[in-house]
């Protein structure tokens, strides 16, 4: 499961398509409609909120509206009551992490998207998150990428990865 802290609209099509679904499995984990998933570290930041079901809301209609900003036709009706509710911090180190992380991804699934998202300077976080100053995530399985990338502000995971 992979809930991305970075804006939708840097995704690729199987990318949005797959956090669309895992959103929406997500949804059923804090509503509690599910066994398995409970514990898994890409929930901490929405168990941590409030109100988790309608952080998770919100996070799925900002999923959902660049669906429809695509064409796509994703089922709204399967998004729980939406309202506003607080954001949830994120760090700047996390957003870079998985932006690289993207960038790896789509270097050998979607070469094009991946040129695209090279020019990329400001990395915009999706609606319900806040960005605050900070590393990685503690919750984020990393490998080596959090002590290399907290040393050096430039740090690239695509090129650490060739």
């Amino acid at each position: 499961m992979r809930l991305w802290s970075i804006h939708p609209k840097y995704l690729d099509r199987a990318g949005l398509v797959a956090l669309w679904r895992e959103s929406l499995l997500a949804q059923k984990v804090l509503r509690e409609e599910t066994k398995g998933y409970k514990r898994h570290p890409q929930l901490k930041r929405f168990w941590g909120h409030p109100n988790p079901v309608g952080a998770i809301a919100n996070y799925l209609i900002a999923v959902w509206e660049e669906s429809k900003r695509r064409g796509y036709n994703f089922d709204k009706g399967k998004i729980g009551t939406v309202a506003p509710v607080e954001k949830i911090p994120v760090t700047r180190g996390q957003l870079k992490y998985e932006f690289d992380r993207l960038c790896d991804k789509l270097k050998s699934r979607n070469i094009v998207r991946y040129r695209e998202l090279l020019s990329i300077k400001e990395i915009e976080c999706h609606p319900i998150f806040e960005v605050i100053e900070g590393g990685v995530e503690e919750w984020e399985a990393t490998g080596n990428y959090r002590s290399l990338a907290n040393k050096n502000e430039d740090f690239n995971l695509a090129e650490y990865c060739v």
